[in-house]
């Protein structure tokens, strides 16, 4: 049984505007992600700033989100690094804190080979009994997971069952199905080809378009499970040009300068990222307010 199926949503951290993590607004905009019927929340992943996070804050915003969402719908938590120790060691603290899942993405800077892939995820994998997806985002890391090495893992690892696939080379994910014959749950981590990847076989998106139009996102999975295929079609190219101001500047530039613009004062970003160029902050206000968010 996959983690969840739909759309879950890669949580922005929001942070108070000295800095520090901004617990009260994190209760407030997961209750609303929940209300809205978000499928399941992803804590202290890239659109959460886990890499500026301390392993404190990273540890007690996974805490502190599945306390608030207490059992509703699966919280799953990021804990990849390019070190396997810390790795391991955050996977074991997200596993306490109760998280459901971890979401671990692929060693970045140092390049692993895909024999030292399958090493690092197997050694996460066994230090914890909650399921384990995988990451695959190339253009963040630099290295990418094979479909080959995918599928080993999720046949070899009983705890290793998915990948989220952000390479957006469908050739790849499509070999990825071919030979998963179902052993693999794919969630799309891109948010411009949700609907392209349900209709190889996947079981829903991780989703930064969430943070902001979440019954939208949950929608375009939801009509497409239930078989009205074209409706979610519909939905998903509705959304592109949002989508394409969401990823104007690096994620999470926008999608925070979005909430703040709706006035759900979720903070600044920490350096080294800055805040959203005025100029692309205008193309963004506009495709807001024709996609209706304004």
């Amino acid at each position: 049984m996959a983690v969840f199926e739909g759309a879950g949503v890669a949580l922005v951290t929001p942070m108070k505007a000295n800095g520090e993590v901004d617990y009260e607004k994190l209760a407030e905009i997961v209750e609303e992600q929940i209300a809205c019927g978000t499928d399941a929340v992803v804590a202290c992943g890239t659109t959460g700033e886990a890499s500026t996070l301390t392993h404190e804050e990273h540890i007690e915003v996974i805490r502190q989100t599945c306390k608030i969402v207490a059992g509703r719908i699966p919280v799953v938590a990021g804990t990849g690094s390019n070190c396997t120790n810390t790795a391991i060691y955050l996977s074991v603290e997200a596993e306490k804190a109760g998280a459901d899942a971890v979401l671990v993405v692929s060693p970045y800077y140092n390049k692993a080979t895909q024999k030292g892939l399958i090493e690092h995820f197997t050694a996460i994998a066994d230090a914890i009994q909650i399921p384990v997806i995988l990451y695959d985002i190339p253009g963040r890391t630099g290295v990418t997971i094979q479909p080959e090495t995918i599928v080993t893992l999720c046949k070899t690892v009983k705890n290793i069952v998915g990948v989220k696939a952000a390479s957006g080379n469908f050739s790849s994910i499509a070999t990825l199905m071919s030979l998963a014959k179902g052993c693999v749950d794919v969630y799309s981590g891109n948010d411009d080809q949700i609907v392209p990847l349900l209709s190889l076989g996947g079981k829903g998106v991780i989703s930064v378009l969430s943070n902001v139009a979440p019954e939208q996102t949950h929608a375009i999975c939801e009509a497409y499970f239930k078989g009205d295929v074209k409706k979610s079609m519909e939905m998903q190219l509705q959304a592109i040009p949002l989508i394409t101001e969401l990823f104007r500047e690096v994620n999470p530039i926008p999608v925070k300068a979005a909430m703040n613009l709706m006035g759900k004062g979720v903070g600044p970003l920490r350096r080294p990222l800055t805040e959203m160029e005025p100029q692309h902050q205008e193309m963004l206000k506009k495709a807001m307010e024709e996609y209706g968010l304004l």
